[in-house]
């Protein structure tokens, strides 16, 4: 009886391996981006397709940051943290504030939802963010992947709360209250007035006029990525540099399941190196 089942699941593991394979074969390019970002080819898949149907590059996000964003997804989604998977936001700090570099993406149904201005802090840089603090009262930007948690009323009106998952870079925006929240001065309209985009105190705050509808799509634990390309948070960053490691948690009945019926959160976690 053990021989048997030795058998059986070797034949199960060599059919997982003859699929990998046939994936694999003419897919170099997906091989390739999935030994760079660490993640297994399945999820690499997966992500280009959103990428390509969510046309986030029309939109202006680059392959390369959305690519990171995803990455930190899987890995805090890996650890148990995410609450609210279908939703990635990337708020790209390598852009002029005067750009619609807000990008809030639903993952499940490769879409866009939102592109709009967000702000950052007044002392990390005028049009362009330059530099970035996890010091309070230093009234800049925090780099790297936040969580979202809890809403409350603020001066503000509608308001969401973070929670910093890099020590270091972001794990203080909770003291510093650093959060969502509209404002009046980061839209269109200010930006004809003024001709430039008035700056937070280091909040990423965003259009009041769409601040509700973002804040309900991205409340109670999604993935909240802001990105530059500061060299010190890109050889430091706990989770850009580590690898992603999952089990696919899909029926026995079909074992072979394809990246078009592996939405996100159809994993199980295994250890991270």
């Amino acid at each position: 009886m053990k021989r048997m089942v030795f058998i059986a699941c070797t034949f199960f593991v060599l059919g997982l391996s003859a699929f990998a394979g046939k994936e694999g074969s003419g897919n170099e390019g997906l091989d390739r981006d999935a030994a760079t970002y660490r993640m297994p080819l399945a999820y690499m898949n997966y992500a280009m397709k959103v990428y390509k149907e969510a046309r986030l590059q029309a939109a202006g996000l680059e392959k390369d940051i959305f690519l990171k964003g995803y990455k930190g997804y899987l890995v805090l989604l890996s650890r148990g943290m995410v609450q609210n998977p279908d939703v990635l936001t990337i708020a790209d700090f390598s852009q002029s504030n005067l750009n619609k570099r807000l990008y809030v993406i639903d993952l499940r149904n490769k879409i866009l939802l939102i592109q709009t201005f967000v702000s950052h802090g007044k002392n990390s840089g005028t049009e362009i963010a330059t530099s970035f603090s996890n010091a309070n009262n230093s009234n800049k930007s925090v780099l790297g992947f936040l969580l979202t948690t809890d809403t409350y009323k603020g001066s503000n009106g509608l308001s969401l709360r973070f929670h910093g998952m890099e020590p270091g870079f972001n794990d203080l925006v909770t003291m510093r209250a650093i959060v969502v929240h509209g404002s009046r001065f980061v839209n269109e309209k200010a930006l004809a007035t003024k001709g430039e985009m008035v700056n937070s105190l280091g909040c990423p705050a965003v259009p009041m006029a769409q601040s509700k509808e973002i804040i309900n799509h991205i409340k109670g634990g999604s993935v909240y990525f802001i990105y530059h390309p500061d060299e010190t948070y890109a050889l430091q960053s706990p989770i850009l540099n580590a690898s992603v490691g999952f089990t696919l948690a899909v029926p026995m009945t079909t074992p072979f399941a394809t990246s078009d019926t592996l939405p996100p959160p159809l994993i199980s976690p295994i250890n991270l190196q």
